[in-house]
Protein backbone atom coordinates (compact mmCIF):
# COMPACT_ATOMS: atom_id res chain seq x y z
CA UNK A 1 0.00 0.00 0.00
CA UNK A 2 1.44 3.41 -0.93
CA UNK A 3 1.48 6.33 1.51
CA UNK A 4 -1.41 8.15 -0.18
CA UNK A 5 -3.61 5.03 0.03
CA UNK A 6 -2.93 4.64 3.73
CA UNK A 7 -3.63 8.36 4.26
CA UNK A 8 -6.99 7.95 2.51
CA UNK A 9 -7.74 5.08 4.88
CA UNK A 10 -6.85 7.28 7.86
CA UNK A 11 -8.86 10.26 6.51
CA UNK A 12 -11.59 8.61 4.37
CA UNK A 13 -13.31 11.91 3.47
CA UNK A 14 -10.32 12.80 1.27
CA UNK A 15 -11.67 10.49 -1.42
CA UNK A 16 -14.92 12.50 -1.68
CA UNK A 17 -13.31 15.87 -2.25
CA UNK A 18 -13.48 17.44 -5.71
CA UNK A 19 -9.79 18.41 -6.03
CA UNK A 20 -6.54 17.24 -4.46
CA UNK A 21 -2.94 17.56 -5.57
CA UNK A 22 0.35 15.93 -4.58
CA UNK A 23 3.53 17.99 -4.32
CA UNK A 24 7.10 17.20 -3.33
CA UNK A 25 8.59 19.01 -0.37
CA UNK A 26 11.82 20.66 -1.51
CA UNK A 27 14.86 21.11 0.70
CA UNK A 28 14.63 24.85 0.05
CA UNK A 29 11.07 24.90 1.45
CA UNK A 30 12.51 24.61 4.96
CA UNK A 31 13.55 27.56 7.09
CA UNK A 32 16.13 28.08 9.86
CA UNK A 33 13.91 26.11 12.26
CA UNK A 34 14.41 23.06 9.99
CA UNK A 35 10.76 22.66 8.99
CA UNK A 36 8.71 23.90 6.05
CA UNK A 37 8.31 27.67 6.25
CA UNK A 38 4.78 28.90 6.97
CA UNK A 39 4.58 30.81 3.69
CA UNK A 40 5.22 27.62 1.70
CA UNK A 41 2.01 26.09 3.06
CA UNK A 42 0.10 29.12 1.75
CA UNK A 43 1.70 28.76 -1.70
CA UNK A 44 0.69 25.09 -1.71
CA UNK A 45 -2.90 26.12 -0.87
CA UNK A 46 -2.79 28.71 -3.65
CA UNK A 47 -1.63 26.05 -6.13
CA UNK A 48 -4.50 23.78 -5.07
CA UNK A 49 -6.97 26.68 -5.30
CA UNK A 50 -5.89 27.46 -8.87
CA UNK A 51 -6.15 23.75 -9.72
CA UNK A 52 -9.70 23.81 -8.35
CA UNK A 53 -10.61 26.72 -10.64
CA UNK A 54 -8.92 24.99 -13.58
CA UNK A 55 -10.84 21.78 -12.89
CA UNK A 56 -14.08 23.78 -12.65
CA UNK A 57 -13.11 25.51 -15.94
CA UNK A 58 -13.21 28.97 -14.35
CA UNK A 59 -10.92 31.38 -16.18
CA UNK A 60 -8.43 33.00 -13.78
CA UNK A 61 -6.44 34.81 -16.50
CA UNK A 62 -8.17 38.23 -16.33
CA UNK A 63 -9.14 37.94 -20.02
CA UNK A 64 -12.82 38.45 -19.16
CA UNK A 65 -12.09 41.45 -16.96
CA UNK A 66 -13.41 39.51 -13.95
CA UNK A 67 -11.25 37.03 -12.06
CA UNK A 68 -11.15 35.57 -8.56
CA UNK A 69 -9.11 37.48 -5.99
CA UNK A 70 -8.10 36.41 -2.50
CA UNK A 71 -9.97 38.54 0.05
CA UNK A 72 -8.56 36.97 3.22
CA UNK A 73 -7.20 33.73 4.56
CA UNK A 74 -6.47 32.07 7.82
CA UNK A 75 -4.21 29.16 8.59
CA UNK A 76 -4.04 26.75 11.48
CA UNK A 77 -0.66 25.05 11.62
CA UNK A 78 -1.11 21.67 13.27
CA UNK A 79 2.17 19.74 12.83
CA UNK A 80 5.43 20.57 11.07
CA UNK A 81 6.57 19.04 7.81
CA UNK A 82 10.23 18.47 6.97
CA UNK A 83 12.21 17.48 3.89
CA UNK A 84 12.02 14.90 2.38
CA UNK A 85 8.27 14.36 2.14
CA UNK A 86 5.32 14.44 -0.22
CA UNK A 87 2.23 16.44 0.66
CA UNK A 88 -1.37 16.00 -0.34
CA UNK A 89 -3.36 19.23 -0.53
CA UNK A 90 -7.14 19.05 -0.70
CA UNK A 91 -9.44 21.94 -1.50
CA UNK A 92 -13.18 22.43 -1.59
CA UNK A 93 -15.72 25.23 -1.52
CA UNK A 94 -17.46 25.24 1.85
CA UNK A 95 -19.74 28.26 1.35
CA UNK A 96 -21.04 30.06 -1.73
CA UNK A 97 -22.61 33.52 -1.58
CA UNK A 98 -23.55 35.88 -4.42
CA UNK A 99 -20.36 37.94 -4.08
CA UNK A 100 -17.85 35.60 -2.39
CA UNK A 101 -17.04 32.02 -1.59
CA UNK A 102 -15.13 30.30 1.17
CA UNK A 103 -12.68 27.53 0.35
CA UNK A 104 -11.00 25.14 2.75
CA UNK A 105 -7.61 23.62 2.06
CA UNK A 106 -5.91 20.89 4.06
CA UNK A 107 -2.26 19.88 3.83
CA UNK A 108 -1.31 16.31 4.75
CA UNK A 109 2.16 14.82 5.18
CA UNK A 110 2.30 11.54 3.28
CA UNK A 111 5.54 10.47 5.00
CA UNK A 112 4.16 10.97 8.50
CA UNK A 113 0.50 10.30 7.71
CA UNK A 114 -0.84 13.37 9.49
CA UNK A 115 -2.80 16.53 8.91
CA UNK A 116 -0.38 19.46 9.02
CA UNK A 117 -2.50 22.53 8.16
CA UNK A 118 -6.07 23.71 7.68
CA UNK A 119 -6.58 26.97 5.80
CA UNK A 120 -9.73 28.87 4.92
CA UNK A 121 -9.75 31.43 2.14
CA UNK A 122 -12.38 33.90 1.04
CA UNK A 123 -12.43 34.41 -2.71
CA UNK A 124 -14.11 37.41 -4.29
CA UNK A 125 -14.96 37.94 -7.97
CA UNK A 126 -13.15 41.13 -8.90
CA UNK A 127 -13.51 43.33 -11.96
CA UNK A 128 -9.95 44.29 -12.83
CA UNK A 129 -11.03 46.84 -15.47
CA UNK A 130 -13.34 48.80 -13.16
CA UNK A 131 -11.43 48.00 -9.93
CA UNK A 132 -14.29 46.74 -7.77
CA UNK A 133 -15.81 43.49 -6.59
CA UNK A 134 -18.72 42.13 -8.56
CA UNK A 135 -21.28 39.33 -8.21
CA UNK A 136 -20.21 35.92 -9.45
CA UNK A 137 -20.77 35.39 -13.16
CA UNK A 138 -23.53 32.79 -13.67
CA UNK A 139 -21.06 30.61 -15.57
CA UNK A 140 -18.85 30.41 -12.45
CA UNK A 141 -21.77 29.40 -10.22
CA UNK A 142 -22.78 26.70 -12.69
CA UNK A 143 -19.18 25.45 -12.90
CA UNK A 144 -18.83 25.35 -9.11
CA UNK A 145 -22.10 23.46 -8.74
CA UNK A 146 -21.05 20.98 -11.42
CA UNK A 147 -17.90 20.24 -9.42
CA UNK A 148 -19.72 20.32 -6.07
CA UNK A 149 -23.46 19.71 -6.56
CA UNK A 150 -24.29 20.39 -2.89
CA UNK A 151 -23.37 24.09 -3.14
Amino acid sequence: MDSRSSLVLKYPLIDNLPVSIDLSVLWGDMDAAQHVNNTVYLRWCETARIEYFRTAQIDTSFTLGVAPILGWLDAKYIRPITYPDQVLITVEVTELKTDRLTMESRVYSLKNQHLALISKQEIIPYNYEKLYKTPFPNSWIEALRTLQPDL
